[in-house]
């Protein structure tokens, strides 16, 4: 959707409205966070029998929701996953490309975004109750994205897919939902408290 934007001198220039509720500010932090989420993606991943490896998105993804919200942390998770789709290897194991995408595991790429906008959502909204609802509605969301599309590249029923690519993931992943609630709140307390936000 597009304003017009009037100036003293009665021109306009077209300024999309998206843009318009984002300060430099807020891109600032955009993309600072964006730079942690593709180094800590590049850690090394520890690989798995069905070709899902165990990486630390799903960890720092919640936390840039946490500390940066809803709307600059779901955009700092979007901005990363559209460098990794233009060819730049961010994702896992230095790879990047639309095969990352539409390959076994781009459901969860594809999910990341809506993973940190719900924990963004919760930590927005206060109160831990809210926070872990956002933060379980989004890995609801990206390990069903997640499952689905690797049921359909990889030829299997949803339920060898459900045990292949989420059962076996569910005990760290609580892990990392913990620490990054943890550590997310601190580093949003902490930023707040030095007027930073």
């Amino acid at each position: 959707m597009l304003v017009r934007v009037y100036s003293a001198k009665l021109s306009f220039e077209v300024v999309p409205l998206s843009m318009r509720a984002l300060s430099v500010r807020d891109m600032c932090y955009v993309a600072v966070f964006t730079a942690v989420i593709v180094v800590l993606s590049l850690l090394p991943p520890i690989p798995m029998p069905f070709g899902v490896p165990m990486t630390l998105q799903t960890f720092v993804i919640p936390l840039a929701g946490v500390v940066l919200g809803a709307k600059r942390g779901g955009l700092a998770a979007l901005v990363y996953v559209l460098l990794g789709a233009i060819g730049l290897p961010v994702f896992h194991g230095f790879s990047g490309g639309l095969g990352m995408l539409f390959g076994l595991t781009g459901g969860f790429l594809f999910g990341f975004p809506l993973y940190a906008f719900f924990a963004g959502w919760g930590a927005d909204r206060g109160g831990s109750h809210w926070l872990l609802v956002g933060l379980l509605t989004g890995m609801v969301l990206t390990y069903l994205l997640g499952m689905v599309q690797f049921s359909l590249v990889a030829g299997h029923d949803l339920r060898v897919s459900f045990f292949a690519v989420v059962v076996p993931f569910l005990p760290t992943e609580l892990v990392k939902l913990f620490f990054a609630s943890l550590l997310g709140l601190a580093g949003r307390r902490r930023l707040e408290a030095n007027g930073i936000f």
